[in-house]
Parts: C-alpha cells; structure tokens; sequence
C-alpha cells in the first residue's frame, strides 16, 4: 500500500502547486445527481439558477466535454462504481446487477474501505427504481458502505398529487408537480441533513480515519416535484421550449431515435410546464448542495476534501423531439463534471479535454495515493487537473441498448448502439452498422442536424471514425 500523505503532498506540490500541505489523507465527497443535464450556470445556461454548482466550479475544474458510459441510471452507475464499461459489467438495462458476473470485484468505495477509509451513503448511487424504491435500498450494493441512509419526502409519499402524462406512471415518463413546501420536504432535503449529520459524527478529528461519502441525490429525476420558491426562478412566459426542425429526423436512422409514448405531442404550454419543473428540481437540488458544502466549511473540512460533482447521464428537453434519456445523442450522453481538489492551482477553470465517467475511480485512486486494481479501464485525469490544455484520450465512448419495432419485424429487436465523441465529431454504430451509421461534426453543426455518414465528401474522415470505433470497442468488450 501507498503512504497516503507522502502521495498526496507530492500530487499537490508538483500538480496543482498547492501553498497548503495537508499531514493527512484527503476525504472524497462525491456528489452523483440523477438526471442532470448540463444546464446550469456555470455552463452558461441563461435561466438555470445553480448558485451551489457554481461556487464548487469556481473551486474546482469544470469538464465541458465529460461523457457517461450509458445513457441509462443502472448501466451507467454500475459502470462508474466499478470502473468497468457496461459490456464489462454485464449491465446493458436498469434490470441486471454487476455482481452475477464480478461477486468479487472492489468497488470504488470499497477500494477506499480496504484503504482505510470510512465510506457511507446516502440516498441514490446504484440504482433505485424511482419514485418507488425511494425510502428503501434499492439495488443498493451492500459490501460497498459501512453505513447507508435512505432518505424518503413527499416526492415519494405525495404521488397521486404529481401530473403525469400516463396515469399511474411517474419514473419512466414526464409527470411533475410544483407544490408550497420547504426543502427538506422532499428526499433531497432530507439526504443533505443526513449527509451533514454523517460528516458531523465522522469528522477525521473525531475518528482518526478519512471517509469516503456518497451522496446521490434524485432530482431532477421525474416526477419532476419542486417547492414553488425555486419555481419561481422560471415565469412561464420566461421558457422558450426546443421545437422540433421539419426534416431533422430524416436522414437519421430509425434505431437512432429513442421516442416516448405521448412526448412527441406535447403542446407548448405543456413543454413549458415539464421544463420548469425539471428546472426548479435542478435548484432544489442545488440549494441541497449548498448545505451540504456549507457544512463542509462549517466543520473546516473543505480544505482536505476532494469533491466530485457529477451526472450519471445527460438529459433531452425536446431535442429532436426527445425527452429524457437512452439514446446516443450530445444531450443524452454528455454530463455535467466537476472535480474540486484542495490547492489547485487556478482553481474555476474549464477543460475541453474528453473525460469519462469511468475514469472517476482511476482518478480518485491516484489523488488519494491509493494503488490502481488492476481491472481498471479509465484513464486518470489527474494531469488535466495539473493542466486544463492537456489530453488524456482521443474519444469518449458510449452505448446503449434499445428494444425497437424495426422494418419487417413483427416484435420489438433489441439492438446495440455504439458511439465515440472525438473532440470535433460523433460517430455512431447501431447493430455493428447493420441498422445504420451517424457522423456528426460539431464545429459546423452543433445540433446535430445533418448526417454526415452519407456524405462523399467525408468518406476519409467516416473511416478514421470507424477505424477508431473498432479499437475503442476493443478495449471496452
């Protein structure tokens, strides 16, 4: 085993030139979020109000192009915990647990636990059937955590309040509700006062160790329910919804496009209502992390503890006449990532450099001067956090598997889809090309709408693309 301390103060020294040296081992917070998609002020969203986000950005590194394995919770959360990708896992759906293929695997936590670390949870880090199994632990991996806390509010016990666009249906579907309520009402509030209270009564002052916490919060999850002051962040009048372009699915493979029963004849005023929902959960959320770091500093941790604010995927507001998740596009696949280390050098900077969510464990490992197992498949950003400028891999991979009702068929066929994002283009494979290709080159189109697969003036760049598909599948099978 590494020497901690020795690890760390070279890491902060040589790295991030701290002024500051820490005699003891850094804590991890890491903040996993559901839903969340990359609206929010730091990213330069113009309505989004995310005060809390922002001020970590500004102690941290903002990822602008950081991607998730799987556009799906279960797939996406098992990959980042266990520092696999999804065909590694054996998790390609939300049913399926990581376990029946690796029963012995040290999972990021429990990689810390091994290291000497206290790792606790609190609400949403495996998947959860949500709203349902809010309250309960879920698909919760047990050897993962010493202690667990399921909070439960009234976005769980409140259901028959909540709007839906299928009666009876809240997770899988648009359904939302804005209601006169406090923050910790809801299982968001009630996760911050259980976070707080486990870094009160595990300080490292107290306890002598340091802990790993997790605390997954749910919103902007649908039912998308919200106190009324955070809604009032978004007037109605003030939400300009993405309208669908006449003609923009047209050149795009049938597999590609991921649609939802009823969301693609939603009206405006409907669109509006569902977007300022899932915008005042977003501040929910936000004031939620707001305790949280405010308890950090309260209790003077904030100067020995590396925080981590992520997404497990991204999220579709109308795009293309998507809504939510699962399919292989920039909203859907792209998300939010920060990284905040004590003593960065020019903390509140961006990076443009392609990041995965697998390489959290790899990453975490190597600033907290942990050996790296040996099974994992992520790169370290740890010299992007030295450096903004500098690169650590040349492509993003996601997948995803759909069940869909092709051409011929009388059934839905479960199908594959494969996509890498270099810096400048997405290429993507459905069924290894037999249902279609995408290529999409997101200096000149950044909505991603024309298809460039066809193009005969782009054959030399699709081959590039597919040359490096093959090489990046390699590594993630």
């Amino acid at each position: 085993m590494h020497d901690n301390t020795t690890v760390f103060r070279l890491f902060l020294l040589l790295i991030l030139a701290a002024p500051a040296i820490h005699a003891a081992p850094p804590n991890v917070l890491l903040i996993a979020v559901d839903d969340l998609n990359a609206d929010l002020g730091c990213y330069g969203h113009p309505l989004v109000h995310s005060p809390n986000v922002d001020r970590l950005a500004k102690r941290g590194l903002r990822f602008d192009k950081a991607y998730c394995q799987y556009p799906v919770c279960n797939p996406s959360r098992s990959s980042f915990m266990t520092g696999l990708y999804p065909e590694q896992t054996g998790v390609l759906s939300n049913a399926g647990n990581f376990r029946d293929k690796h029963p012995k695997l040290a999972t990021l936590s429990q990689h810390f636990m091994k290291h000497g670390y206290f790792a606790a949870r609190v609400g949403k880090i495996y998947h959860y059937g949500v709203p349902l199994q809010i309250g309960t632990d879920g698909e919760d991996d047990k050897p993962s955590w010493h202690k667990v806390v399921n909070p439960i509010g009234i976005d769980r016990v409140e259901l028959d309040a909540v709007t839906s666009l299928r009666k009876g249906s809240y997770g899988g579907t648009l359904s939302w509700r804005i209601v006169d309520s406090k923050d910790e009402d809801h299982t968001d509030g009630q996760g911050a006062l259980a976070a707080i209270k486990l870094l009160e009564e595990n300080h490292p002052d107290k306890t002598g160790k340091p802990f790993f916490l997790a605390v997954g919060f749910y919103r902007p999850h649908t039912p998308y329910v919200a106190p009324t002051h955070h809604a009032k962040h978004y007037p109605l009048s003030k939400i300009n919804p993405v309208l669908e372009k006449p003609g923009d699915r047209d050149d795009i493979p049938l597999a590609a496009l991921h649609d939802r029963p009823n969301q693609r004849e939603l009206t405006v005023e409907q669109k509006r209502e569902v977007i300022q929902a899932y915008y005042a959960s977003t501040t929910l959320m936000d004031a939620c992390l707001g305790r949280v770091l405010d308890a950090l500093d309260r209790l003077k941790l904030t100067d020995n503890t590396i925080v981590v604010f992520i997404s497990d995927h991204g999220y579709h507001l109308g795009h293309k006449g998507l809504w939510q998740k699962s399919d292989l596009f920039e909203g859907s696949d792209r998300v939010p990532m920060i990284i905040s280390v004590p003593g960065m050098k020019n903390p509140g900077q961006s990076t443009a450099s392609l990041a995965e969510l697998v390489d959290l464990y790899p990453t975490l490992s190597d600033l907290c001067g942990l050996p790296k197992p040996d099974h994992l498949k992520g790169h370290s950003l740890v010299k992007v956090l030295g450096n903004p400028k500098a690169t650590v891999r040349e492509a993003a991979f996601t997948v995803t598997r759909i069940r869909k009702r092709m051409p011929g068929q009388k059934g839905r066929e479960r199908l594959l889809g494969h996509t890498i994002r270099t810096k400048r283009y997405r290429y993507t494979e459905w069924a290894d090309r037999k249902h279609g290709t995408e290529l999409y080159d997101y200096d000149d189109d950044p909505e991603e709408i024309i298809n460039l697969a066809k193009s005969s003036s782009h054959k030399d760049i699709l081959k590039r693309m597919q040359t490096l598909m093959q090489s990046t599948r390699n590594h993630t099978k």
